[in-house]
């Protein structure tokens, strides 16, 4: 059973996270998010101590950099946008799920010129090229899905199973395409796809999620200026809610936009996950988290006023999620003006295969005029 927040103003007694219930479904459920917590914690690659005074220097230069250009105030601005990719190469690959487009592009992101770590950024070879899963019908045109994955996301087979892809292309008609995050699968860096991303180094995380907004806004550019999609929507989840969440306050002209268990603070998911040795490390180097959080101002989602309407907005959170709590998506809710959303017994994993999020997701695409009942 799910707890919904409907699309209206609360009268005082709404916006509250509803109550877990606790049974051996819920603990198995939770169990799943601490064995990801567990293997994550063991093999993430962390910044080095050695590192840190470096981290801490950037940080205070950017600051200084972004106060004397404006964009702490108007963060919107920090955003560069995109003109649609010129050469586009698509081949037909195969999986376990069955066949798909493989979709590369020239990402063309490049942070400002004298923005710290620039130069680190630009060299990391892989992550210059931007790719993209695709399940398209043949014939006339029709609507499209943009799914933007998480954390540690990227393969197709990962990938089509955590958006159920194979459902909204084969069962609701609909065309999918889901972009690859910086510095994840073909693009990664380090021995696992995603490091590099939320590993203390806070120029890198700035640098890489301002690039995957840069390139789904290439992409959906070049949707609608090749595919002429009837619609289109976007879907996120965990990190790629966050991301989702951005382009709604960016992006003109999105039909429906969905936000999955979605993180919207990443200073206060690292406080609330990272190791307590790399907290103790980062407070000996000087290095104070409140800095980062103000370097992060440019990259919030909660910091720009929504542009796509409200009736196009959805959210679905898991009431026992330990990696993006669920205050993180009543901040979204907020500051969405309380839009349709689902609260579900579930984990941050669980999203996967819960029924009520199938059921939002049918619900938020119907009403979006993406599908038909």
């Amino acid at each position: 059973m799910s707890f919904r927040l409907a699309n209206r103003r609360d009268d005082g007694t709404a916006g509250q996270i509803p109550a877990k219930r606790w049974g051996i479904a819920l603990a198995s459920k939770v169990a799943l998010d601490e064995l990801f917590f567990a293997t994550e914690f063991a093999t993430a690659p962390f910044v080095t101590r050695a590192d840190l005074g470096r981290v801490a220097l950037e940080i205070a230069d950017a600051i200084d950099l972004f106060e004397k250009r404006g964009w702490f105030g108007a963060p919107a601005s920090f955003h560069q946008t995109p003109t649609r990719p010129k050469s586009v190469s698509t081949v037909r690959e195969r999986s376990p799920l069955g066949d798909y487009g493989h979709l590369s592009f020239e990402s063309g992101y490049e942070p400002h010129v004298g923005e710290p770590g620039r130069e680190r950024w630009l060299s990391y070879e892989a992550n210059r090229t931007a790719h993209a899963w695709m399940l398209e019908h043949e014939g006339d045109p029709r609507p499209w899905v943009v799914c933007v994955p998480g954390y540690r996301m990227g393969s197709p087979l990962v990938d089509f199973a955590g958006f159920r892809a194979r459902w909204l292309h084969s069962t609701l008609g609909l065309n999918v395409a889901i972009p690859v995050m910086p510095l994840h699968g073909p693009r990664q860096q380090g021995r696992r796809g995603g490091d590099g991303f939320l590993t203390g180094d806070f120029l890198d995380t700035l640098h890489a999620q301002s690039q995957g907004v840069w390139d789904v806004r290439r992409l959906i550019a070049w949707l609608r200026d090749e595919k002429k999609p009837q619609k289109l929507a976007l879907h996120g989840v965990s990190l790629g809610g966050y991301t989702v969440a951005l382009l709604a306050s960016l992006e003109r002209d999105l039909d429906c936009v969905i936000a999955g268990v979605p993180a919207t603070d990443l200073l206060k998911m690292i406080r609330a996950n990272a190791p307590a040795f790399l907290l103790r490390a980062v407070d000996k180097a000087g290095l104070a988290l409140e800095d980062a959080e103000r370097l992060f101002e440019v990259i919030s989602p909660l910091a720009i006023p929504p542009k796509a309407p409200f009736r196009s907005r959805y959210l679905y959170a898991g009431l026992a999620d330990r990696l993006a709590t669920p205050d993180h998506a009543l901040a979204l809710w907020h500051h969405w003006d309380r839009p349709r959303s689902v609260w579900y017994q579930g984990s941050h994993v669980s999203f996967m295969w819960e029924r009520d999020v199938k059921d939002l997701l049918s619900e938020a695409l119907t009403d979006c005029g993406l599908i038909t009942a």
